[in-house]
């Protein structure tokens, strides 16, 4: 049965309004594949896998699935002929439980003259974590006690349980630490051995050339390349990505690691419940400070702190001249702006356009005479989207339709809409591609060059050694140690540190 094609799509073309997602996508997707769709932000790999799962319908073009038409009305539709994902977004809904999120319009499979029998649903459930090696989650709990690292490895779960043929892995790793990308790749690993397929989407070129069997290269809509294993080589793949060659780093190329005396922003003896311990530190003006280590070192809650969204057990987190920040909005006021690691949940309002995303930490800055007009909202937004170059159709589009690194444009446009000083930034190039990534790197060190004060919050070591000024490296909820910038500095001597 080995290569036979699962599933093909023939001239694909996908359009949203005015905007050209897919321009004629042919591929073939074999039995025993792991193949790796990639391009930059807004190349349409997302667009590609959702006409696949059923998500969208195409434009025109048609799929095929072993041989015959494929027309998926939706996404039950599509796990019910073998083809199931997971999205980049969360797909979990709150207020219900773990076992409903897992179940969500399977409940039938537990129905008896249509009265759901729990009991046997929990312990479905459970079996079903358990297959995959998750304990530690509570079918019967409310989702809402888990975070999102939890709750994506959970929409795995009901993506798998139906025994599909193809599994479509959008951006899912990025949310993982490496506990849960380890369940991913075994689950991979196991899609491989039953001859089945996977389609595996990333912005992490080192996983993704470690994962996949095939490369597929997507830009601006259109196909550019399919790559053999043999043909792997990271740099190839980056220019067919962005369609140029590339030249140099995408970090400073200074080891000066200076900045100024004044400190803008400190943290004093910092406690918070079991995931912060005594943390102490001080941010300097024009200034880059990352924060490193594993995933649950505590690194993501302190970024928390410092913006006031958490309230410390004990200490206190205050500007330079000793103001106290007891609160977000205090924060904000006194310029801090936060990017948050978990974009879509904390940094965006997804329903709203990017014109409002973008105005909402600097109403009072636009007001006059205690009035808002739109035409200085459109203003304030088109001057964001220029100077960040943000793609989309018009300020007025809903944040939810843009890539994620114009989503991350537009988290990062309303703090400098705002003049913000301080920049806590939580992985900031997380889900995002190269392209982006070199642009987020350039404007941080245009910031410090300003006198903007950064604290980057990274669990990427390259990114950490390329752009900091200083590194601590926390564990267990501690500063374990503090490196100071250097061309000799590298990832070993983290890495010591952080297990």
């Amino acid at each position: 049965m080995g290569n036979k094609v699962l599933i093909k799509t023939n001239q694909i073309v996908k359009h949203f309004g005015l905007t050209h997602a897919l321009n004629g996508i042919s591929i073939e997707v074999r039995r025993g594949e792991v193949v790796g769709l990639i391009g930059e932000n807004g190349s349409g790999k997302s667009t590609l896998s959702s006409i696949l799962s059923g998500i969208y319908p195409p434009t025109s073009g048609s799929l095929e699935w072993k041989g015959k038409p494929y027309k998926p009305v939706d996404a039950m539709d599509a796990q019910r002929h073998g083809v199931s994902m997971v999205t980049q977004e969360m797909g979990t809904l709150p207020g219900i439980r773990v076992a409903d999120n897992i179940f969500l319009g399977r409940e039938e499979f537990f129905a008896r003259k249509k009265i759901v029998n729990r009991k046997k649903m929990y312990e479905a459930a459970r079996e079903a974590l358990g297959k995959i090696g998750i304990t530690d989650i509570d079918p019967e709990a409310p989702i809402a006690g888990y975070g999102l690292e939890d709750r994506k490895l959970i929409e795995v779960v009901r993506a798998i349980y139906t025994d599909p043929e193809i599994f479509i892995v959008d951006e899912t790793t990025t949310a993982l630490s490496q506990k849960g990308r380890e369940i991913i790749y075994r689950l991979i690993e196991k899609f491989q051995k039953e001859d089945k397929a996977v389609i595996f989407i990333s912005h992490d070129l080192e996983e993704i050339m470690q994962v996949c069997s095939r490369l597929i290269v997507l830009r601006d809509g259109d196909f550019i390349a399919d790559l053999s294993r043999e043909e792997f080589e990271e740099n190839r793949i980056k220019e067919l990505m962005v369609g140029r060659k590339l030249t140099g780093d995408y970090y400073r190329s200074d080891y000066d690691g200076t900045y100024g005396k004044d400190v803008v922003l400190k943290a004093e003896r910092i406690y918070a419940g079991h995931v912060l311990q005594d943390v102490s530190l001080e941010l300097h003006r024009g200034e880059i400070l990352g924060i490193g280590g594993l995933t649950d070192c505590g690194m993501h809650d302190l970024g928390k702190v410092l913006f006031g969204m958490e309230k410390p057990l004990y200490g206190s987190v205050s500007f330079g001249d000793g103001t106290k920040i007891t609160s977000a909005k205090q924060a904000i006021s006194g310029k801090v702006g936060y990017v948050s690691k978990n974009r879509d949940q904390e940094g965006l309002i997804l329903s709203a356009s990017i014109l409002d995303n973008t105005v909402l930490p600097s109403l009072n800055k636009i007001m006059r005479t205690g009035l808002i007009f739109r035409r200085d909202e459109k203003n304030f937004t088109d001057k964001q989207v220029k100077d960040l170059s943000i793609k989309c159709r018009e300020i007025e589009q809903d944040v939810r339709d843009l890539s994620g690194g114009n989503k991350q444009k537009v988290v990062f446009g309303k703090w400098l809409g705002n003049e913000s000083e301080i920049f806590i930034l939580d992985c900031p190039t997380r889900g995002i591609d190269i392209g982006v990534k070199a642009f987020m790197y350039q404007l941080m060190y245009r910031l410090k060059k300003e006198g903007k004060s950064i604290i980057m919050i990274s669990e990427e070591l390259p990114e950490l050694i390329g752009m900091s000024d200083r590194i601590m490296i926390m564990k267990d909820g501690k500063i374990q140690r503090t490196f100071h910038r250097s061309e000799e500095l590298n990832e070993s001597a983290l890495i010591k540190e952080m297990v």
